[in-house]
């Protein structure tokens, strides 16, 4: 008799039972990530003010004393004042008469001559007499420097080119070498590691920013004094 006076529900009621087991399961999910997104805010809040006191405020220094070198690089340039010696002198002409465009028979030749007299300019400019010397070596062991026709000439034009093939391969083995050996590559396999090991990079970087702040500055002090 107990069971007859089990009211059945109605559709409706069934359907709102149905609704509020929705909205409790969907209130757990939404205070989980809730949880989650306030975690993740913390997290990102709490990384960014660390990233500021370990790195940001060196990388803002590092950035000022840069400004300051550069005005100061300014001002020594506005007031530097072209006087090459007599051996600069003397050197360029002599890079000149080897190799000055006017020199060249055609077009292509002439446009190769006018690229390497801007670089002995520029080394003229600056004063860099190694620069010049290194340029006349290389254009009197050049191939294009042997003048003639026939067998000989071509022989000695052939030797030459093997010398600069051999010498090129030599220096693309010594830029692999110094590229795999280098602190970019180093840094990179570094990184991967670390990133692997969740370990903080943070103080990797304060670190290398300390030591260009140290070299900065003392480039700095050293153009102040030059400055007077």
């Amino acid at each position: 008799m107990s069971s007859s006076l089990v009211r059945q529900l109605t559709p409706e009621e069934l359907e709102l039972q149905k609704k509020q087991a929705e909205l409790i399961a969907l209130e757990v999910q939404l205070a989980q990530r809730e949880l989650e997104l306030a975690t993740f805010q913390a997290e990102l809040h709490s990384f960014e003010y660390r990233y500021m006191q370990v790195v940001g405020i060196r990388q803002e220094e590092l950035d000022q004393i840069n400004a300051q070198i550069a005005k100061y690089l300014t001002l020594m340039a506005s007031n530097h004042k072209f006087q090459p010696s007599v051996q600069l002198k003397q050197l360029y002409r002599e890079v000149a008469k080897r190799i000055h465009p006017d020199l060249a028979t055609d077009p292509k030749e002439r446009e190769r001559r006018e690229q390497l007299m801007a670089l002995v300019n520029r080394a003229y400019e600056s004063g860099d007499e190694a620069q010049l010397r290194a340029i006349l070596q290389d254009w009197e062991s050049s191939p294009d420097s042997v003048q003639g026709e026939g067998a000989t000439a071509d022989l000695i034009r052939t030797i030459r080119q093997i010398a600069q093939s051999q010498e090129r391969l030599q220096s693309i083995e010594a830029k692999l070498q110094t590229l795999a050996q280098s602190e970019l590559h180093q840094l990179r396999i570094k990184t991967q590691k670390l990133e692997q090991f969740g370990q903080d990079l943070l103080l990797e970087m304060a670190h290398r920013f300390d030591q260009e702040i140290s070299m900065a500055q003392q480039q700095l002090n050293e153009l102040k004094a030059k400055m007077g």
